[in-house]
């Protein structure tokens, strides 16, 4: 959906996000690493802080030491943005032992009823409060059934808690049944195919400080703009970028370009035409009052990524940018 620009300054500033240097990525990026079973999420993420020198890094959905998979490493300013990583739906694959044998057909059709919303009540060693909880259940894919043991895959909300849920199939089974390993496949839009083991990643980064060759350092970090994969956009005016940067909400005047029906209160991700990340707010209108509004507040900015000065301050003197400071 397209809003005309009056502005003739398309592509005369800012850098694509595949053409970021590799301190650029640093400064705003993500790794997938693969973790081990072994260490804490908190452990393997100051070992990344210590190998890559890096003063601000965060891990986006904690893993229990014995549990491996896809970890999500957020360096620089998209620390700011782990809470979309944790709040991301993932994907598991599990090992689950019963206690006692069970018809195969029986298993298959309890295991089938989890799917859907489900309650838990978190663990008693957790970092939430334990209360009753609704979570969501998309699949559960049974892989194979060898005895007692039962391998299955698990796509669902984040928060889900996979032992409390082994442990709920076995009361249903009335046999009781314990989680025996588990391993992350997914988390958001970042799946195991792309990750990388904490051994590649400090082998590729001594490489590139060392021989000065950092394509494979730098195949390794992805701009922050994949953590907003999800969200709707907004395709914002370069005359209104440099406002934003320094605390405006986006106004109609200033909207380029938008997708398709936004609702009202959702959460975007605000761009420039070079596919760089600006901020990221709540939207204040639907897409299609959007279109025909004249004036208007269309996104209340609730964090902020990209720097003033990045693009050039013209708001000053724009007309199209009705800005306000929140």
């Amino acid at each position: 959906m397209l809003i005309k620009d009056p502005d003739a300054i398309r592509d005369r500033w800012g850098k694509k996000p595949s053409n970021r240097t590799i301190g650029e990525l640093l400064d705003a990026g993500i790794i997938q690493l693969n973790k081990p079973c072994g260490p804490t999420s908190h452990q393997v993420t100051a070992w990344v802080k210590t190998a890559l020198h890096m003063c601000k890094i965060g891990h986006g959905g904690t893993l229990d030491p014995h549990v491996s998979g896809v970890l999500p490493i957020c360096t620089g300013k998209a620390v700011k943005l782990t809470d979309l990583v944790l709040s991301s739906n993932k994907e598991y694959v599990c090992l689950m032992r019963l206690h006692h044998d069970e018809p195969e057909t029986r298993v298959r059709q309890i295991i089938s009823t989890f799917v859907g919303k489900i309650y838990q009540m978190p663990p008693v060693r957790s970092a939430v409060k334990r209360q009753l909880r609704v979570r969501n259940i998309n699949t559960i894919e049974i892989l194979e059934i060898r005895e007692r043991n039962i391998l299955f895959r698990v796509s669902c909300d984040a928060g889900t808690y996979i032992r409390t849920l082994c442990t709920d199939i076995g009361e249903a089974l009335g046999c009781g049944a314990n989680m025996i390993e588990l391993r992350r496949l997914r988390s958001g839009e970042m799946d195991e195919a792309h990750s990388t083991t904490l051994q590649d990643l400090v082998d590729a980064y001594i490489f590139w400080q060392q021989n000065g060759r950092g394509e494979w350092f730098r195949s390794l970090i992805k701009p922050i703009e994949a953590l907003v994969e999800p969200l709707p956009k907004i395709v914002v005016k370069a005359t209104a970028i440099d406002a934003i940067c320094h605390g405006a909400n986006l106004n109609v005047q200033g909207v380029h370009m938008l997708d398709d029906n936004i609702r009202r209160n959702a959460l975007v991700a605000l761009m420039t035409i070079s596919g760089e990340l600006i901020a990221i707010g709540k939207m204040m209108m639907s897409s299609q009052k959007v279109m025909i509004a004249n004036v208007g507040q269309v996104v209340n900015v609730k964090k902020v990524l990209m720097k003033p000065g990045h693009y050039p301050k013209m708001w000053r003197s724009a007309s199209v940018l009705d800005y306000s400071i929140s």
